[in-house]
């Protein structure tokens, strides 16, 4: 199932963002055989991938696994796309109708479940040529709510905003952020402003509700 998106590119250099080795390595030899993608990276961390991307790496495409160690929710997405400037395509054993509609409503170029076929890889990454989003085969997009509304927000910060706002979630104060962060207190404060009004909230409780809104537990709780 495909959806207009993006304008089309070429695809030379990927990043593959995934903590399981074997699973890393069978679509490092997929990309490599079957999408005939020459130059191949990995991370097994969002952070490492991060790492990467500010060393200097510049893929034209993302494979990420939502289920990292290191990620909560789709902030790892978010992150991600805000620091790669490149289309990310999820690959994830996950295979709900909500999950796939978060994922693409906060931003991803597609989505591939684990378990497909070497040449789901290969459509996936032609529909990207065609500057089309790829679905799963079945998929059925669900209709917004409020946690798309939650997605959509976070989905307008920047990396390092992202980032301070996963540890104001994990109870930080900001001269603790700017010691993590190795920046002056001053910024933080600055993009805990702008964090909030992008948000459209008024506090920081408020900014971490929403960011929790936007976690897998509440994309897959049932409705009712």
């Amino acid at each position: 199932m495909l959806a207009q998106t993006q304008q089309g590119c070429d695809f030379q250099t990927v990043l593959i963002v995934d903590d399981h080795p074997l699973f890393c390595d069978a679509l490092s030899m997929t990309l490599q055989t079957v999408v005939r993608i020459g130059d191949v990276h990995t991370a097994d961390r969002l952070e490492k991938a991060l790492e990467l991307l500010a060393g200097g790496l510049r893929p034209d495409a993302v494979m990420l696994d939502l289920n990292l160690p290191d990620v909560d929710g789709l902030d790892g997405l978010i992150r991600l796309k805000a620091a790669a400037n490149a289309p990310i395509i999820v690959v994830s054993s996950l295979a709900d109708n909500r999950v796939v509609s978060q994922v693409i409503r906060a931003g991803a170029a597609g989505y591939v479940p684990k378990h497909s076929q070497r040449d789901v890889f290969r459509t996936a990454f032609d529909a990207l040529r065609r500057g089309e989003t790829f679905l799963p085969e079945g998929c059925i997009l669900m209709e917004e709510d409020d946690t798309d509304d939650a997605v959509s927000r976070l989905a307008t910060l920047t990396n390092q905003q992202a980032r301070i706002l996963q540890l104001i979630c994990e109870g930080k104060l900001n001269k603790q952020i700017a010691y993590d962060l190795s920046i002056a207190e001053t910024t933080v404060k600055a993009h805990v402003t702008a964090i909030m009004r992008k948000l459209g909230v008024q506090s920081r409780t408020q900014a971490v509700l929403i960011a929790k809104q936007a976690s897998f537990a509440n994309v897959l709780q049932e409705p009712g």
